[in-house]
């Protein structure tokens, strides 16, 4: 193991660019969003749009800051820029709770994928991915990168494949145009539920939109973070418009809404009416695809977490060391033990421990992405009084940037009025004032600090 602390930076833009659109094609567009379906209807088009604004607003803040004050590190660094140092602290806590929590639900759900193939039990075949996965993140960044690169390139190909064949199936070989607004008239319109179910849907289709911030973390390993980050926010937005509203669009021009199930596979319904053969093993073997590639990140986004906090002193010092391989293994290393251990806790208290561990990470994420924007707001106010030009920056300060805020605010409000989500945010909330407890209980034991100044 080398003392040098300096990671490698030998990711390059392509993969920063597949690495967030790995980040945000996930399980959750190719299962998931059957629930939005269900919960809207057509108008689930609208929510999606609605929720791909607020990703793309805070991809820009992040470029902002970036721009503004490069060399920081992820977003973390910039949050404790922006708000303090307690606020990098939480933040970064949070977000690496989030992603073991991820490690341990991604090798679940592949390992119950595997279970009908491989006669193992659960616990051991999660292991196994884990062990897979934690292997490749401790053999070069590059490594984790390209293995990424080619998940990544698998989703999209699919999906556009996918939007491809709809269109084809709507506009050329299927019944035609006239067919499908008879569809739309006779299932309640474009928004059977009425508009209130535009924004009830917001809280799940918001979750399978997390994940593009993964390259502001992944760019720090490049030769110019500060400028991956911004290239990574200007096309987030037009991915989010072209794969999850196009899809989704072609998944509604083939199916009448009302006819999907919610849990299943809306892509197999729909290539199943097309008369797709192996529909539904293709559309499984991507599913997979996508809970090894967000395994793969997870333990990656996690170890690179505790890396930096390491350098800033909000960790032990031994996950700031990398190895010969300019990786953090110990920290690697870590992300997959914990990982496995809320795997465990799932064999041993289903709906105790384990269920506990899963709902206190629900509203976490959306916690982290807060902290964001309102870091953002105080950062972008010092440099103003400051005089400082930004050549990068979030439009018509402060409305947007405020609106950002009150659009989490909502999704959090909305959430607490669901009896399957309530306990979710009260739990998550907890561990955020945890986070912030423990910060104060670091900083009266005078732990050394590097200070973090614009």
């Amino acid at each position: 193991m080398s003392h040098d602390a300096t990671l490698a930076h030998s990711l390059k833009p392509r993969h920063v660019t597949m690495i967030s659109i790995g980040g945000i094609i996930g399980a959750g567009i190719f299962v998931g969003s059957s629930v939005a379906i269900h919960i809207a209807g057509p108008a689930v088009l609208a929510t999606y749009f609605l929720c791909g604004l607020l990703v793309f607003v805070i991809m820009r803040m992040l470029g902002e800051m970036a721009i503004a004050r490069p060399g920081l590190g992820s977003f973390t660094g910039y949050t404790s820029l922006g708000l303090g140092p307690w606020a990098g602290f939480t933040n970064a806590w949070l977000y690496a709770y989030f992603w073991v929590i991820t490690v341990a639900v991604e090798a679940i759900a592949g390992a119950n994928m595997l279970m009908p193939f491989v006669p193992l039990p659960m616990w051991a075949l999660s292991a196994l991915l884990i062990v897979a996965m934690t292997g490749v993140n401790l053999m070069s960044v590059k490594t984790y990168g390209e293995f990424e690169f080619w998940f990544a390139s698998l989703k999209v190909v699919t999906i556009v494949g996918f939007i491809a064949l709809g269109l084809g199936y709507v506009f050329g070989f299927g019944p035609g145009l006239i067919a499908l607004q008879h569809q739309f008239m006779v299932h309640g319109g474009a928004m059977p539920s009425g508009v209130s179910a535009i924004f009830l849907a917001i809280p799940t289709v918001i979750f399978s939109m997390m994940g593009s911030e993964v390259a502001t973390i992944a760019a720090v390993e490049t030769e110019d973070p500060a400028r991956n980050v911004v290239r990574a926010g200007r096309t987030v937005a037009l991915r989010i418009m072209f794969f999850y509203i196009g899809s989704i669009a072609v998944i509604q021009a083939i199916l009448p809404w009302d006819t999907v199930v919610s849990g299943k596979s809306p892509f197999v319904a729909a290539l199943g009416l097309i008369h797709v053969p192996g529909a539904e093993a293709i559309i499984g073997a991507v599913i997979f695809t996508a809970i090894v590639s967000c395994l793969n990140s997870a333990i990656y986004v996690t170890s690179r977490m505790l890396y930096e906090m390491a350098q800033r002193g909000d960790a032990p010092e031994m996950f700031g060391i990398v190895s010969a391989r300019k990786v953090p293994a110990a920290g690697i290393i870590a992300s997959a033990v914990a990982g496995y251990g809320v795997v465990l806790s799932s064999v041993f208290s289903p709906g105790g421990l384990f269920a506990f561990l899963v709902q206190a990470s629900g509203a976490t994420i959306l916690c982290v992405y807060l902290l964001i924007v309102f870091a953002q707001i105080a950062l972008r106010r010092r440099l103003e009084r400051a005089g400082e030009t930004l050549s990068v920056k979030v439009w018509l300060f402060p409305l947007v940037s405020y609106a950002a805020a009150a659009g989490i605010l909502a999704v959090l409000v909305m959430m607490l009025r669901s009896p399957e989500e309530f306990s979710e945010v009260a739990l998550s909330t907890g561990v955020f004032v945890a986070c912030v407890i423990a910060y104060q209980f670091r900083a009266r034991l005078g732990s050394p600090v590097v200070p973090i100044t614009a």
